[in-house]
């Protein structure tokens, strides 16, 4: 992800940061299941069970997205909510926007 205003310089305090090792592990995973689908494709396989696996792929992806939202709610914007001022409204406003990302990518 792009560093922009919105984003702290400061990682330490992402919510996600002491579970960055399962997010990783995760992540790993999924990049092994892409390289699975793309040596299915290189490979003919049937159709029906390539897209098995996309659904798969995908359900890991949106698992690993709203952790990280669930995350990111209980930490960032919980402390800034706290905090008040402009930074609460910033954050829920992220928050909201990032919500509405991933509901226009899951139909």
């Amino acid at each position: 992800m792009s560093q922009d205003q919105t984003t702290a310089p400061d990682h330490a305090g992402h919510g996600y940061i002491t579970a960055k090792d399962d997010y990783l592990k995760r992540l790993r995973r999924i990049e092994g299941q892409a390289r699975g689908l793309q040596r299915m494709v290189e490979e003919e396989k049937y159709c029906i069970d390539i897209l098995t696996q996309v659904a798969a792929m995908t359900k890991a992806l949106q698992a690993v997205a709203m952790g990280l939202l669930e995350d990111h709610i209980s930490h960032c914007v919980v402390d800034a909510a706290v905090r008040g001022g402009p930074e609460a409204e910033a954050k829920i406003k992220e928050a909201t926007e990032a919500i509405g990302r991933l509901v226009r990518a899951n139909p």
